[in-house]
């Protein structure tokens, strides 16, 4: 099973390094390596010159092709003819030796997969549970595990608004769990949605599927909005086998303000792609959420260290919130 390994990157040559060293370091070597540089300057491609990879192939794109999922489309078109499965990674993850190896292994045993997802190991403390456990609103347990319940969800609970649907499903209100709520236990689980920073694909979804031009620059949630139409069409797979860390790296993202901005009218675009005529009570559930996610943001600037960034990301929220009665996103 032949496959390629794409890294769309931006302003990140050391975090860039890293990952790759994880790659060489791997059970099974992809097939060809392409990094689609956005950068507007040239210190990934130096990087890159002064350090050798096997079957790597690099290309720095002018701005017209600059964006996450505008560098994810361009590097589609440069994958091999011959190659398999096509994965996607973050700049700023670092792979377990048999991150691949495992990948692989999914698809061998899910024939009808169409993807097939990784997971992330250093986001989430998880505890196996014990028989003689106490249920507790402030964790959350899925599959025999339990984690600490953010503030967010506590607050859902209480007002009656945590989602329906397991973690990796999208519920008719948006406002799901997201595959992070997926427990380490091991196993490999069906899901409607994948994380684009560690996701594999088999190459002929490319010839019926592209990431939304919608989302421009940083791209904001474009993953889960591709994952949940590719899902109406097959199965989608996250192997929890198949680790990695993500070490977020801030350079190259945006303002506070213009996160906060993506974060309510992005949210808004997948829900709308996923349920596109959502019931009158999913709608006020959404909207409920959403001024609630915002008012905890902005609470965070008595109870952080970060003041200026959580008033500036929550006014971002609920400027977006209000653009969307007069300018709604559009699909395509």
């Amino acid at each position: 099973m032949k496959f390629t390994l794409i890294i769309c990157t931006h302003k990140r040559p050391e975090a860039l390094y890293k990952l790759l060293q994880s790659v060489v370091s791997q059970t099974r070597y992809p097939g060809e390596i392409i990094i689609v540089d956005g950068s507007p300057d040239e210190f990934t491609r130096d990087m890159l010159s002064q350090n050798s990879f096997e079957n790597l192939k690099y290309y720095l794109v002018p701005a017209e092709h600059r964006g996450l999922t505008k560098q994810r489309n361009y590097g589609i078109k440069k994958v091999d003819s011959l190659s398999e499965i096509v994965c996607f990674l973050d700049d700023d993850t670092i792979l377990e030796p048999n991150y691949f190896e495992e990948i692989a292994k999914t698809y061998v045993s899910n024939p009808l997969a169409l993807g097939v997802g990784g997971y992330i190991t250093n986001e989430v403390s998880w505890t196996k549970i014990e028989s003689n456990h106490v249920p507790c609103i402030k964790e959350f347990y899925y599959d025999g595990w339990k984690r600490k319940e953010g503030s967010r969800f506590v607050w859902r609970k209480k007002l009656g608004l945590d989602s329906n649907r397991p973690p990796g499903y999208l519920p008719e209100f948006s406002h799901g769990r997201s595959i992070g709520f997926l427990p380490p236990s091991g196993k490999v689980y069906e899901v409607e949605q994948l994380m684009g920073g560690v996701s594999s694909f088999r190459k002929g979804v490319f010839d019926h599927f592209q990431f939304s031009t919608y989302f421009e620059g940083y791209g904001l949630y474009e993953d889960a909005e591709f994952t949940l139409r590719l899902s109406k069409t097959g199965k989608l797979f996250v192997n929890t086998l198949a680790r990695l860390g993500h070490y977020h790296d801030s350079a190259g993202r945006p303002n506070k303000f213009s996160y906060g901005k993506m974060v309510v009218r992005n949210g808004w675009f997948v829900w709308r792609a996923k349920h596109s005529a959502p019931s009158l009570k999913s709608i006020l559930k959404w909207h409920l959420i959403t001024l609630l996610l915002t008012a905890i943001r902005m609470g965070n600037v008595l109870t952080t260290t970060k003041r200026k960034e959580a008033f500036t990301e929550s006014a971002g929220r609920l400027l977006g919130w209000i653009s969307l009665f007069f300018s709604k996103p559009k699909h395509r």
